[in-house]
């Protein structure tokens, strides 16, 4: 449980973040965001649109809560894009993921999906824009699931707008047949950001975000399993300056996270925590370099990163309990377009576990490479009345 001596810890450095000239939260993520919306000057247009992600991931960890593990492989995902009318594009095309070192492919699913767009608004229904496109903290989904579990099926309604921005999505994850040995999973969420203020100098903007998952059915055959039903939400402030020269900008993000278990049936070890995911760093042309604390308590996560939970599923230590977790960590990424359409990402993520008597520095590190590139295939003449 957090002490008066933890809350007072938590305020100064809260406080040391807010003054601090340095900051930052998350790395810039756009590279691997892959984005088409319907255009109209594009109409009766076909296009194939091409993604290939190229990844080494590899975690040097020796702790109870995160496995050291290496993914190195390749992801392709080749659509064809019909831009059917000004305000609707119709996809189809597959997801294909090689692990190097493993005979055969390793994942393989196709996509399809139809988007409707009209100003600020976007309507998908399919496959969706998924995986760290939905902008969640680490905490609550972690980073890695674009590498082994970017593919989700179901309904998005994104809103853009200049001073706001909303993602809300469901997705389900395991359908069931009458009679089925399984549960059926559904997953969903929202992620917004409201802008106090966003000029060309400032930006400060409180977001909002939550994770909501459900395990049950009335269908199967396993009416031994309970239903479940689990909660992650977060919120906090964030607040950017702009800066010319070599320093391009320094910004501080900070977030409350919680979770909350509504299951009937309670069967976890805790049925309720919160965290603080706090963040300071600067993005410059040598890169960027990130400073985070995680002080989490109770804290059982949806999809989040491993390491900041408080329960382990740790290969070796699965169940293994620990109330209070404090992380601290560095992290450093140089990230650049080495030619049109090439991205290349590298990173370094030292981290310490403040509550190991031997404060062991452990690490992991990344090599990313991305291409992604829309062509012009033809154009479909329609037929004169």
């Amino acid at each position: 449980m957090f002490t008066t001596t933890d809350l007072k810890k938590s305020i100064l450095l809260i406080t040391f973040l807010f003054s601090s000239y340095f900051a930052s939260a998350q790395f810039n993520q756009s590279a691997f965001e892959n984005r088409i919306r319907p255009d109209s000057s594009l109409t009766n247009e076909v296009h194939f649109n091409f993604y290939n992600l190229n990844y080494v991931r590899n975690y040097e960890y020796t702790n109870d809560f995160h496995d050291g593990y290496t993914l190195y492989g390749t992801q392709l995902q080749p659509q064809l894009v019909y831009y059917a009318h000004p305000n609707l594009a119709i996809t189809a095309g597959a997801f294909i993921r090689k692990d190097f070192g493993r005979n055969g492919i390793s994942d393989a699913k196709p996509l399809f999906n139809v988007k409707y767009h009209k100003r600020n608004l976007t309507l998908i229904f399919g496959s969706l824009e998924g995986n760290i496109q939905h902008k969640y903290i680490e905490p609550l989904y972690d980073f890695e699931r674009i590498l082994t579990t970017p593919i989700e099926y179901g309904t998005q309604l994104l809103v853009e707008r200049e001073k706001f921005t909303l993602d809300a999505w469901i997705a389900w994850q395991k359908m069931i047949y009458k009679g089925d040995p399984a549960k059926e999973e559904i997953i969903g969420g929202l992620s917004t950001e409201s802008f106090l203020i966003k000029n060309d100098d400032w930006k400060l903007s409180i977001p909002a975000q939550f994770l909501a998952f459900h395990q049950g059915g009335q269908i199967d055959v396993l009416k031994e399993i309970p239903i479940t039903t689990m909660f992650n939400g977060a919120t906090g402030i964030k607040l950017h300056k702009e800066i010319n020269g070599n320093i391009k900008q320094v910004y501080t993000n900070n977030y409350i996270a919680v979770y909350k278990d509504f299951s009937p049936d309670k069967r976890r070890a805790y049925q309720g925590g919160f965290g603080l995911w706090l963040n300071a760093g600067v993005e410059s042309k040598w890169g960027s370099l990130v400073a985070s604390y995680w002080k989490g308590n109770n804290f059982i996560s949806i999809k989040g990163m491993p390491l900041y939970e408080s329960v382990s599923d740790n290969l070796y230590s699965p169940g293994l309990k620990q109330q209070s977790r404090n992380i601290v960590s560095l992290r450093y990424a140089y990230q650049k377009e080495l030619i049109p359409h090439l991205y290349l990402d590298v990173r370094f993520e030292p981290h310490i576990d403040l509550d190991r008597t031997d404060k062991q520095l452990q690490f992991n590190h990344s090599f990313f490479l991305t291409y992604k590139q829309d062509f012009k295939l033809f154009k479909v003449k329609k037929e004169e009345k």
